[in-house]
């Protein structure tokens, strides 16, 4: 826990700007990215926009109105999960107005979260991905499309290739620097949450991808083959990230999923990441070495895929026990 030398004040500061100090505090000292700074943030402008409408503020909220707050949220129709993720932001919160001196006390200390199962992940079956696949390459090889066309089908078939090969996260996949297309790379490095970085394994089907797709942007662009001034990313693009966003390569994966025979619903980036975690663990990788290659820092993050290992020893034992009913 962190000390701090700041002094009480008379001056209550504003929950904007508390809201400020502790996202900083969360980027500086925990290495929270992006992403998980706006979430903290939108769930705190919630609950601040709540706490002015009942007078309050993060200053003085007493834990019936927290209680309220978590009662509003239900009222809304917010699921458990949302509801237990708001009130994680909350305790993070307070625990940091409390040692840095702003509070006295903690008044989420003693609440308690909605009961929640943790419901297992969507996941796709090999046969399914392998249809994706197919789909995907005949789209990047098809005679009639235009050069951008094409451009953007190989795009989308290499993302595929890569993320089903590696189980990265979006944001790592999309963010790739155009120097993991090396020729000889057989590993890249990817740097995941908190800025930790890890070493993950490319097969040939996801290099050969990679190769395409770069040479073909390099191709449409004039360049000379195997250069690397234009960008810096793999799948750049024009707004202001520098590279291919989150949301766009998900519309294009569910139109692909349509293209595929498949419902959109039921297709997205995280569950492509949940087929290739269950894919591997179904054929006998261990749950530590899954682990390390999704970048969980702590093994229970993995264990949701152990239902998959059961109902593989499960079937072990059915079809190869010796008293095994036949």
């Amino acid at each position: 826990m962190r000390k701090s030398s700041a002094k009480p004040s008379n001056v209550k500061p504003s929950d904007a700007k508390l809201t400020g100090l502790f996202l900083d505090m969360l980027a500086a000292e925990q290495g929270a990215g992006p992403n998980t700074l706006d979430a903290y943030r939108r769930d705190l402008t919630d609950f601040s926009e709540f706490l002015t409408r009942a007078g309050h503020s993060f200053v003085d909220a007493e834990t019936q109105t927290l209680r309220d707050y978590l009662g509003d949220l239900d009222a809304r129709g917010f699921k458990s999960s949302s509801v237990a993720r708001r009130l994680s932001a909350m305790r993070h919160l307070f625990r940091f107005l409390l040692n840095e001196r702003i509070r006295t006390e903690d008044p989420a200390a003693i609440l308690s979260g909605p009961k929640r199962g943790r419901g297992l992940p969507k996941v796709l079956s090999i046969s399914d991905v392998d249809r994706m696949l197919r789909r995907a390459k005949e789209m990047s090889e098809a005679a009639d499309a235009s050069p951008s066309q094409r451009l953007r089908a190989l795009r989308l078939y290499c993302l595929l290739e890569v993320l089903y090969a590696t189980g990265l996260r979006v944001s790592e996949l999309v963010s790739l620097p155009r120097t993991a297309a090396k020729r000889d790379a057989r590993m890249i490095v990817v740097r995941g949450k908190g800025d930790k970085e890890r070493l993950v394994p490319l097969n040939e089907a996801s290099r050969q991808a990679m190769a395409d797709y770069l040479g073909a942007t390099e191709a449409s662009k004039g360049e000379k083959k195997g250069s690397l001034a234009a960008t810096k990313w793999l799948f750049p693009s024009f707004g202001e990230s520098g590279h291919l966003t989150r949301q766009h390569f998900a519309r294009d994966l569910k139109e692909l999923a349509v293209a595929s025979g498949l419902q959109a619903r039921l297709v997205s980036p995280h569950v492509l990441r949940h087929a290739f975690a269950s894919h591997l663990l179904h054929n006998g990788a261990d749950l530590r070495i899954v682990q390390t290659l999704l970048g969980h820092t702590d093994i229970s993050t993995t264990q949701i895929y152990t239902h998959v290992v059961e109902e593989r020893l499960k079937s072990l034992v059915r079809d190869l026990h010796p008293l095994a009913e036949k």
